[in-house]
């Protein structure tokens, strides 16, 4: 493996980490106490601020039931069962848009179409800043106290110590939508360019 796919791999993997461990309703503290990795460590390293090493990688493979090769985004079509990239099973996929580790993220995610909707959605809460868009689809987004059903073009931005959590509003077809998350706060700068000629 290149260089660049070593990183690329290792960028992608704190993102795999904390949507497999999500979608099991499991909390950092749970997997701390499971695995003897403090959670802390956990935490830096789903938000790209640590690479994790093959025998922390290899104890959360063992504690979420997944493969190596799940982790690493390279398992074989048959045995993703047809996901889409780095899908795992029937779940959302996540297709990480930046190679490096550490800084802002961007993420594609899928969720599938759900016949119907099991309730609100699973919130979460951890460190960092988050912006996202909806690209296709409608997508339900609780957060906190309020919940959202943003559709194709819509974007939310919010702090994500602020209990949060996603599921498909729709049952007609798949949501995708964009992520960009700054592990430390980081958030995006709007900047707006004067046309030619207009006066500063």
């Amino acid at each position: 493996m290149a260089g660049d796919d070593v990183t690329r791999t290792l960028a992608a993997m704190g993102p795999r980490l904390r949507g497999v461990r999500e979608r099991r309703g499991v909390t950092l503290a749970a997997v701390s106490g499971a695995t003897g990795i403090s959670p802390s460590t956990l935490s830096r390293i789903e938000t790209g601020r640590r690479k994790p090493t093959l025998e922390v990688v290899l104890h959360l493979a063992k504690e979420y039931g997944v493969t190596l090769d799940e982790l690493a985004g390279t398992a074989p079509a048959a045995e993703s069962r047809g996901a889409a990239p780095h899908g795992f099973g029937d779940d959302k996929a996540v297709l990480p848009l930046t190679r490096y580790v550490g800084g802002l993220h961007a993420h594609k995610h899928v969720l599938p179409a759900v016949a119907e909707a099991s309730g609100r959605p699973r919130q979460v809460s951890h460190e960092g800043y988050e912006w996202l868009c909806v690209l296709y689809g409608r997508l339900w987004i609780a957060l906190g106290d309020q919940d959202l059903v943003l559709t194709a073009g819509d974007v939310v931005e919010f702090d994500t110590r602020i209990p949060h959590g996603v599921a498909n509003a729709g049952s007609t077809g798949p949501v995708e939508y964009l992520i960009m998350f700054g592990p430390q706060g980081e958030r995006l700068r709007q900047r707006t360019l004067q046309p030619p000629g207009a006066h500063r």
